[in-house]
């Protein structure tokens, strides 16, 4: 059995966020001690591995608690869980297209160095007038 500071410190999952998986529903409401302890069996340390790596690849929660819920079910094709993992995978590509548009834009309008004063500052201008920018970000 272990602890709920055994599992923050195996897992490297903050104790709140721990109580927060139990409380959105991720992990199942633990056993208590005696002294009212909570009280975590193996399978629930690799669980909260399970989730934490989730997270870690930026998976929402809904997202996660599709993927335990499959894979409880060994037995079943992983379609759904493909599927799951495409549809983040299409999201994360559009994240970092937005963010490399965003990265663009900004070295346009950081490109004019010089002893201006801030009434002549292109990146002050860039920012209030949306027009100024060279594509949509």
């Amino acid at each position: 059995m272990y602890t709920i500071g055994d599992l923050s410190r195996r897992t490297g999952v903050k104790i709140p966020t721990i109580r927060y998986y139990e409380q959105m529903g991720l992990l199942a409401a633990p056993e208590r001690s005696e002294g009212n302890q909570r009280r975590y069996e193996k399978h629930e340390l690799e669980r909260l591995a399970f989730i934490r790596h989730a997270r870690d690849l930026g998976l929402s929660i809904e997202a996660i608690r599709d993927l335990l819920a499959l894979s409880e079910h060994p037995e079943r094709p992983c379609g759904e869980a493909d599927r799951i993992a495409t549809e983040h995978l299409a999201s994360v590509r559009e994240k970092i297209a937005r963010l490399r548009r965003l990265e663009h834009e900004l070295e346009r309008i950081v490109a004019c160095h010089g002893d201006h004063t801030i009434g002549d500052c292109y990146v002050i201008r860039a920012l209030a007038d949306h027009s100024l920018c060279g594509k949509e970000h």
